[in-house]
């Protein structure tokens, strides 16, 4: 089923809805989720969550694509459930991540400057938008989706040592990147 199909269900209020949405991309939703949540209930709770928060969505919104729509909202959902536990323990696999990127960002972000972070979301942007494909690709499923390094590798036919040097190499070019458009890390 094409995403005009699916929301036009939404838009229906039909109950196929979800399930056709579920069918389509609930590999995805559930891939996002549990990439961030250790804990299978908490994923699937996420997952829930987020079929919910859709139905809520849809209608007004028309999202274009569907699934990046869906992957944010179960990843931001993902990513609060973790904040809120993450005082009771720690996800290894998500520290590790965001330890990766933390030297790269500026953290000294506050309310007082929002602009500021408009502006770093628009320098990451096109620094994304210059790389190759395929890094750009292998940065996003690492650093937006979380995706594990080995998983990377196995999907790109490479070493995880391979992959981890390449997502090195390219945070160093994201932090010069950065430096020279101003921001400090």
């Amino acid at each position: 089923m094409e995403d005009s199909e699916i929301i036009s269900l939404f838009f229906a209020r039909s109950e196929q809805a979800v399930a056709e949405l579920d069918r389509q991309y609930g590999a995805a939703v559930k891939k996002t989720a549990a990439n961030i949540l250790p804990d299978r209930l908490d994923a699937e709770e996420c997952v829930n969550d987020t079929y919910l928060r859709v139905w809520n969505s849809i209608p007004p919104q028309r999202p274009n694509p569907l699934v990046s729509f869906v992957c944010k909202i179960a990843r931001n959902l993902a990513l609060d459930r973790y904040r809120s536990s993450r005082a009771e323990k720690r996800n290894g696999s998500l520290d590790l991540v965001l330890e990766e990127m933390e030297d790269c960002i500026p953290s000294s972000m506050s309310v007082e400057t929002e602009l500021e972070a408009k502006e770093l979301t628009a320098a990451i942007n096109r620094f994304l938008a210059a790389l190759p494909r395929e890094d750009r690709l292998l940065f996003v499923r690492r650093y937006w989706y979380g995706d594990p390094v080995s998983d990377l590798a196995a999907q790109t036919n490479s070493s995880a040592n391979r992959i981890s040097v390449r997502l090195f190499r390219l945070r160093e070019k994201l932090r010069n990147t950065l430096k020279k458009e101003g921001f400090s890390a």
